[in-house]
């Protein structure tokens, strides 16, 4: 922890500090760096790429003249916000004139007003986020910290500026970042706060999906996910903002016959495979993974409970609930669907015997997602019984080991049919139609089967052999009824 004026100034000689300093004195304005950056350079984190300056007067004004002292063309100008932003030497920088705000209750957008430094730390949402360092001549480099926030950050607290009640209320959005930051950075949010969270959670409403999912990702890529997520249960935020989620909670027990808790399972999971992997999107399939299990559950008399095609119900919830939360509609998503539709294959083939016609489907199926998706699967293994979870994993590599030995044998890897529709229906003299995708389906077949290997010579010898259509003019209709059955003679 950097805690004293001569440590704290000698991060700020070098470089852009020292030139808006000059500037600060040239233009008679008062000049403070604020927020974030300030924060992590105290706790000797990484500094964020973004720094934010906050001027007495306007930051507008301000970032012209000092873009011009750096020589720098281009300054992004926000006059809603009074705010503006250039980038320096690969670092942006963005000025904000100190103000005061005030909330109408139905938004989170502050009516704003000129204000000083004071008061624009005020309206900062946490302690540790209202430190800021003088950039003035005078006093260069000095802590100006009216809210204590370095005992805070000594003290690992999260902790607001002003009463908690009317900072969530204001931006509820707030609640959120409170338990984003205490996941991570592995502070305790402070009791009062956390009470206010549970009494203003109905206010999350008014903010918007796009936010929210910000967060979320955000905690998804700490250290340890989840913190986040239990505070999320625990504040009443989550059965709001995630309901789905939420829904896996709890204990099921039926005649004596219990069945673990979901939410608590999908955790132990995600916080695995953090270890594992820093890929978002991979993360978001650990958190969904079982998110169908509420929609599956029944029980069977003689089995228990059971959650039959929990995975494939799964995957068919996960654009709904990106498109609910507006996460990208894209490949990102059907990555996601995928991983989700999958992860119970290579489960099964752990605890089956493997057989090289399974591990070729699922080659062909996962294709380069396949070693995510193996990941997935290992971090899901999340028994108590050390001997159950060491037999697990060591079954888990003798399937990677078999998968790669018929990997590099059959070359399957994103597998495409060695004989294109086109071919078949150029050597045959029929149209497009159902007995094409049949024919390219046998090929398919036996070559997951492996009665032919996976190339085009002995694919086109096993069509030739198979596949010859009973048409009596030498041209098949693409007709699709059940007439279709009679489409291979001998």
């Amino acid at each position: 922890m950097i805690n004293n004026k001569y440590q704290i100034s000698r991060f700020l000689r070098a470089g852009i500090f020292r030139i808006i300093s000059e500037l600060s004195s040239e233009t008679n304005t008062e000049v403070y760096v604020i927020g974030g950056f300030v924060r992590d350079k105290l706790l000797n984190r990484k500094t964020p790429k973004d720094i934010d300056i906050v001027v007495r007067g306007s930051g507008i004004e301000f970032a012209k003249k000092l873009a011009k002292k750096v020589d720098v063309k281009k300054v992004s100008i926000f006059k809603t916000y009074g705010t503006a932003m250039f980038k320096y030497k690969g670092t942006e920088l963005e000025f904000v004139g100190a103000r005061k705000e005030s909330y109408s209750f139905d938004s989170r957008n502050p009516i704003v007003t000129e204000g000083t430094i004071e008061d624009d730390q005020k309206r900062r949402d946490f302690t540790i986020n209202a430190l800021a360092i003088s950039l003035n001549k005078e006093t260069f480099g000095i802590l100006k910290d009216p809210f204590i926030g370095l005992k805070d950050l000594q003290e690992k607290i999260i902790k607001t500026p002003l009463d908690p009640d009317i900072t969530f209320s204001d931006d509820p959005l707030r609640m959120l970042r409170a338990i984003r930051f205490s996941t991570q950075l592995d502070f305790r949010i402070d009791e009062e706060c956390l009470e206010a969270i549970i009494r203003n959670k109905e206010r999350i409403k008014i903010i918007t999906a796009e936010r929210i999912h910000t967060e979320l990702n955000k905690i998804l890529i700490s250290p340890v996910p989840s913190t986040g997520f239990k505070l999320l249960f625990e504040t009443g935020l989550l059965e709001i903002i995630f309901p789905e989620l939420y829904n896996l909670a709890g204990i099921s027990i039926l005649n004596n016959k219990t069945h673990k808790d979901n939410f608590l399972h999908t955790l132990l999971v995600v916080d695995n495979i953090s270890k594992l992997s820093d890929d978002l999107w991979l993360r978001w399939a650990a958190l969904l993974h079982d998110v169908a299990k509420p929609k599956t559950k029944k029980w069977v008399e003689g089995t228990g409970w059971t959650f039959y095609a929990h995975n494939t119900v799964g995957a068919k919830m996960v654009p709904e609930i990106f498109n609910r939360l507006k996460l990208p509609m894209n490949e990102k998503m059907k990555f996601v669907q995928k991983i989700v539709e999958l992860h119970m294959r290579p489960i099964a083939l752990v605890e089956d015997i493997v057989t090289d016609s399974a591990l070729r489907r699922l080659l062909i199926d996962a294709g380069d997602d396949l070693d995510a998706l193996m990941t997935l699967c290992e971090a899901d293994i999340t028994s108590k019984n050390e001997r159950r979870v060491a037999h697990y994993i060591e079954n888990f590599k003798h399937v990677r080991r078999k998968i790669a030995e018929v990997e590099e044998r059959d070359n399957l890897r994103n597998f495409q049919p060695p004989i294109s529709g086109d071919e078949i229906m150029k050597y045959f003299n029929i149209g497009p139609g159902r007995l094409v995708g049949d024919i390219k389906n046998a090929i398919r077949e036996a070559i997951l089967e492996g009665e032919i290997p996976n190339n085009k010579e002995k694919a086109w010898e096993y069509m030739i052999l198979i596949a010859v259509p009973s048409t009596s003019s030498g041209t098949a209709t693409n007709e699709s009824d059940d007439n279709s059955e009679n489409k291979y003679s001998d």
